[in-house]
């Protein structure tokens, strides 16, 4: 049997399948696809609860897309724009990105950066802009706040 689990169409169909799953396993609030994911609190997506069903519906999500290489090398220059605020909002230290454009608190931390300072929330909230919307200010908050 043939799958063609790559095609928009079937990927949006899994999509809904999987958050119907979700729904119906006790996650009420589980988004639709393309709605925003952060009606779902940390407390939540760690509860037993979040955890049971997505064990159960897994089997329903579609596969992960890759990335290209030119989305890689966009979220790249948007997270080192950002380092480069960051660092020149007070934060000398605060990492580049990996090449793949990843920034984490773990690498802040590492940095020798105090995430719950309040500066670090008003540099991320004063930067944020440079990103052309790959970071948001709940994604900063989120960062912050361990969320």
């Amino acid at each position: 049997m043939s799958s063609n689990t790559g095609t928009p169409g079937n990927r949006l169909a899994q999509a809904v399948r999987f958050s119907d799953c979700m729904r119906s396993h006790g996650v009420s609030n589980f988004p639709d696809p393309g709605q925003p994911k952060d009606v779902l609190t940390k407390s939540e997506v760690n509860s037993p609860k979040f955890q049971a069903a997505q064990n159960t519906c897994v089997r329903l999500a579609p596969p992960p897309q890759p990335e290209s290489a030119a989305t890689q090398r966009a979220r790249r220059t948007a997270a080192l724009a950002f380092a480069q605020c960051v660092r020149s909002h007070g934060f000398p230290s605060f990492p580049d990105p990996t090449p793949t454009g990843q920034l984490t608190p773990e690498m802040a931390a590492a940095a020798g950066i105090n995430l719950h300072q309040p500066a670090v929330l008003r540099a991320g909230y004063a930067c944020v802009g440079v990103t052309h919307g790959l970071l948001t200010r709940a994604d900063i908050a989120r960062a912050v706040n361990g969320g």
